[in-house]
């Protein structure tokens, strides 16, 4: 398509969430002032995003819809995808120490500086750290909430609930398993690519896309054949979109990302690039992998030591090339399902704009 398919979408997602968040505001307010920080730090995380996640959904949707359905019921679940993005972002960040998100604080850091800023009895990283915690509970619960108010039909929710309780799930065990990842990593030396691609699996590529298209086929009632095909695309759409989001968190640009370059270096992350790195390195790379991972004081210099690293063991060659696979055989699932062709070429462009962005 000519016409970027996200840009009749994002605004009415967003209208959909600052509607939400105003009643929200209001059920807080009649609670106390002091909770103002909550939903103003919600609003800030909720107010920028690729909004990838309602787009899948709902391009699915009418990729394969037998009749006509709602604009503002799948805006409306689309926009709960938001919200649970927002959760899970909130505490990832707090688990991997991050300094930022999207170009602004993240929240943990913004409630810590709040506490300093005004002179609190305590520790201001502890009480950022549990505001954070009880913000993206709120956000997780807002999620559930949101989705079971979209509108939809008895039958046609059951259908849904199912894939959304799953995609849940996925992402609290896919969490866990990049925490263990990190702290053990070093004392399990074999199948650590394999272990990196499951924990991409479960703790983003499913949700991101995966199941936002199985959410689509399930709202038009696909049938069965259609409802594995784009399930199955999106699972290796997915994939792509993630191990691009594991390039640029070595070699993006600030500019676009919104995080300082090297971020996931200095925060440890142990992802499908630096397996392939560690898996290739000589003793000398091995060394400097193993005492620049997780080390929050890296230099400009340092973090270009370690991207060195990756290039000349051909760990960033291999991820772009599978990036380049996995989107190719999506489009090849694409290609072969029943779909409405304005949909399929749409999702077309979303499977590109999830393999080869910049931010």
């Amino acid at each position: 398509m000519n016409q970027d398919p996200l840009a009749q979408l994002r605004p009415d997602v967003q209208a959909e969430l600052d509607a939400f968040l105003e009643r929200q505001h209001d059920l807080l307010a009649s609670i106390s002032s002091d909770l103002e920080p909550l939903i103003a730090s919600a609003r800030t995380l909720l107010r920028a995003g690729k909004r990838l996640r309602p787009a899948f959904l709902y391009w699915s949707a009418r990729a394969a819809e037998r009749e006509p359905l709602e604009h503002a019921v799948l805006v409306r679940t689309g926009a709960a995808l938001e919200l649970f993005q927002a959760a899970a972002l909130v505490h990832d960040d707090l688990i991997d120490a991050s300094e930022t998100r999207r170009g602004a604080p993240a929240a943990h850091r913004t409630f810590a500086a709040m506490h300093r800023t005004d002179g609190w009895q305590g520790d201001p990283d502890s009480f950022g750290a549990a505001s954070a915690v009880l913000l993206g509970d709120l956000l997780l619960g807002w999620s559930d909430e949101l989705f079971l108010a979209s509108g939809l039909e008895t039958d046609t929710l059951m259908r849904t609930r199912r894939i959304f309780d799953t995609m849940r799930t996925e992402v609290g065990a896919g969490q866990y398993l990049d925490v263990l990842e990190q702290a053990s990593a070093d004392s399990r030396p074999y199948d650590r690519v394999e272990r990196a691609h499951r924990v991409l699996r479960y703790k983003s590529a499913r949700y991101s896309v995966q199941r936002p298209m199985q959410l689509g086929a399930a709202l038009a009632d696909a049938s069965e054949a259609l409802r594995t095909g784009l399930g199955q695309a999106g699972e290796l759409a997915g994939e792509a979109f993630q191990l691009r989001d594991d390039v640029l968190g070595v070699f993006g640009d600030p500019e676009a990302t919104g995080k300082p370059a090297g971020d996931d270096l200095r925060e440890g992350k142990r992802t499908v690039l630096v397996a392939h790195a560690l898996e290739r390195a000589g003793p000398r790379q091995e060394r400097l992998l193993r005492e620049g991972l997780g080390e929050p004081s890296l230099s400009a210099a340092d973090v270009e030591r370690l991207r060195e690293v990756m290039v000349e063991t051909s760990a960033l060659a291999t991820v772009e090339d599978l990036v380049t696979d996995l989107g190719n055989r999506a489009v090849k699932i694409l290609d072969g399902l029943e779909l409405d062709e304005v949909g399929r070429r749409v999702l077309y462009d979303l499977v590109a704009a999830a393999a080869h962005r910049r931010m």
